[in-house]
């Protein structure tokens, strides 16, 4: 299956989106790394600031190694954010560390997408392997069947980013309110943290967009077998 052209080919687009994306995140963050936020405040310290100011006192705002490797993990309750966003006192530092932070927000208000993303984390990692396995196989034997099941098993993982989009984005939105209301950017470093917070959301839309392709081919295969088999 992965040496079919047919499957490079409709992948294609979304590869190439993908790493254009990723090109476009590391440039806009490390542009923005270099420029200082006027209040001298580190990520972890706003960070600790937005949280303590919606009474969030039970999150722990952790070190973590990596280039962004920024993330909130519900479970345990901690905000982990990479060295340059942890310890940076830069535009892009306070608008990851903030939009981390949004996720902490809407963990606590209980966000309705959010909770959504969260069932579907089981269901999406399973339908990943699952997928590959089930298509596999059907390709390879020639069973209509199982080709369709990966199908249906690969939905998850193409549910799961439809999901996650409107939790990245409300993430980012409620980032920038807070950044802006709070007093900790001003006017004229909004621009820079939008276009840090915009760059990261490409990834999300990159990752949809390769889902769905892939879901595509697995269909378009499993169909084209179920024809030859009437």
């Amino acid at each position: 299956m992965f040496f079919d052209p047919m499957y490079l080919l409709v992948l294609a687009p979304g590869l190439l989106f993908g790493g254009w994306a990723s090109l476009r995140v590391r440039s806009t963050f490390k542009r923005y790394s270099a420029v200082p936020a006027g209040s001298g405040l580190t990520g972890a310290e706003v960070a600790r600031r937005m949280l303590s100011s919606h009474g969030i006192t039970d999150v722990t705002i952790e070190r973590h190694e990596g280039f962004l490797s920024d993330h909130y993990d519900p479970g345990a309750r901690a905000v982990r954010l990479s060295p340059d966003v942890h310890d940076g006192r830069s535009l892009a530092a306070l608008g990851v560390a903030a939009h981390e932070c949004g996720h902490v927000l809407q963990h606590a208000k209980g966000y309705a997408l959010m909770q959504v993303r969260q069932r579907l984390v089981g269901p999406a990692s399973f339908g990943s392997n699952a997928a590959l396995v089930l298509s596999g196989v059907g390709f390879a034997v020639h069973a209509a069947g199982l080709a369709w099941l990966g199908v249906l098993a690969f939905l998850g993982v193409v549910l799961f980013q439809l999901v996650t989009l409107p939790v990245e984005f409300n993430a980012s939105s409620r980032a920038r309110e807070h950044l802006a209301t709070s007093g900790i950017i001003m006017g004229s470093e909004r621009e820079g943290v939008s276009k840090v917070l915009s760059a990261a959301a490409l990834t999300y839309v990159a990752a949809l967009v390769t889902a769905v392709l892939q879901l595509a081919y697995f269909a378009i295969r499993a169909a084209g077998m179920s024809r030859s088999d009437d």
